[in-house]
């Protein structure tokens, strides 16, 4: 079923599918924070007697409205779990919103006790342990549904730590907000890492696609300290960093900012994945650089671009693999992207979420631009992390 309908200040558009696992999506876009939310739980249709866990993001000027929001979802859909956050962009099936109030949500149909919500974990592990232990270790969870907040600055360790102690692969993104941001676990939180986790024998496949390209060989820090890089193959940082990115940039090296990063391979990733960071700063009197991430002595880099072509181009590399992984159509998909992807990169009408759309066909599909990316254990950036749920 596919409905869009189009009115005055308002988009409306949803589709679902059935099974043992029904997914229902639907997103709206309006000027009215109840109306629009009236308007998405419209496009949703009747939901199946079983739904029992929805999943919600809202554009970040419904910051204020979200609780609102979610109470006017759990009384109309009969819903009573839901999680979510905002962001600076929200997607669905082909379609992207930004800088407007607009909502995406999924809807899904699981089996009793094969899920558990967790409210955000900002630092101790000690209460997530002693209210989810016994249910992780009788229910095995395979997949997390998670959002962070990105104003804490042990995010990077909280995920690891969650991700270890539920044996979970996370996915999901830090929240993208010019104001607040609301996490939704059950009840509206902040200031950690929250979701749910999803029991072993709900199957899901995920995939990452980065957005930059590696340029030039693969180095070596020889000397630097905190996020300083001193030297590269016991060469002056700044000296390898002209000689990768060639002499056109390197002769005004203000033309590199947003286009030139540092990535760091994942030593024990078997794809080739790799973290890229912000280059923050250059000492040219010193010959140093300044990159969004502690190092030591030893740490293996490289220097990276970004551009859409080369993007674009792994974005369809990434929807064949995981094409090639489910051997069967999904029932619902979930997508996590940088907010420096969307229309920052790819241009003005939705071009990636169409590409995943051309790919995968018009599946329910909820997610939202992030300000930090998660798969597994890891925090990325500049990437995109899609999971299809079966």
């Amino acid at each position: 079923m596919v409905i869009e309908t189009m009115g005055r200040d308002m988009e409306v558009g949803s589709s679902s599918t059935g099974g043992y696992k029904a997914a229902y999506a639907a997103g709206a876009s309006g000027t009215d924070p109840e109306a629009l939310a009236d308007a998405c739980l419209e496009a949703l249709g009747d939901l199946p007697q079983g739904a029992n866990l929805g999943v919600l993001y809202a554009t970040d000027v419904l910051s204020e409205d979200l609780a609102p929001i979610l109470d006017r979802f759990r009384r109309r859909s009969g819903i009573d779990q839901w999680v979510g956050t905002v962001g600076m962009g929200i997607v669905g099936s082909g379609v992207e919103f930004y800088g407007r109030p607009a909502l995406s949500c999924l809807t899904m149909s699981l089996p009793p006790e094969s899920f558990r919500l967790f409210a955000p974990v900002v630092t101790s592990l000690d209460r997530f342990r002693a209210e989810h232990g016994g249910w992780i270790g009788s229910r095995q969870p395979g997949l997390a549904i998670v959002h962070g907040d990105p104003r804490n600055h042990d995010i990077a360790e909280v995920i690891e730590d969650v991700s270890e102690a539920a044996s979970a692969f996370l996915v999901g993104g830090l929240s993208s907000s010019r104001g607040g941001n609301p996490q939704i676990a059950g009840a509206l939180g902040e200031g950690g890492l929250s979701g749910v986790l999803l029991a072993g024998d709900q199957t899901a496949v995920a995939g990452l696609t980065q957005g930059c390209t590696p340029i030039g060989p693969l180095h070596r820090v020889s000397d630097g300290e905190d996020n300083i890089i001193k030297t590269i193959d016991d060469r002056p940082a700044l000296d390898v960093l002209r000689e990768d990115i060639g002499e056109l940039l390197a002769r005004d090296l203000s033309r590199i900012g947003g286009y030139i990063y540092v990535s760091f391979p994942i030593a024990a990733s078997d794809t080739g994945d790799y973290l890229v960071r912000n280059l923050v700063g250059i000492d040219e009197d010193r010959g140093w650089i300044q990159v969004g991430e502690l190092v030591t002595r030893g740490m293996a880099l490289s220097f990276c671009r970004r551009d859409s072509k080369s993007a674009l181009k792994d974005l369809k590399r990434m929807l064949a693999d995981l094409t090639l992984r489910a051997g069967k159509p999904a029932k619902a998909a979930l997508y996590y992207s940088c907010i420096a992807r969307g229309q920052n990169l790819f241009g003005p009408n939705a071009e990636e979420m169409q590409e995943i759309r051309r790919q995968l066909g018009d599946i329910p599909l909820t997610g939202f631009f992030a300000n930090g990316e998660i798969s597994n254990n890891r925090l990325y950036g500049y990437t995109g992390v899609l999971t299809l749920l079966f």
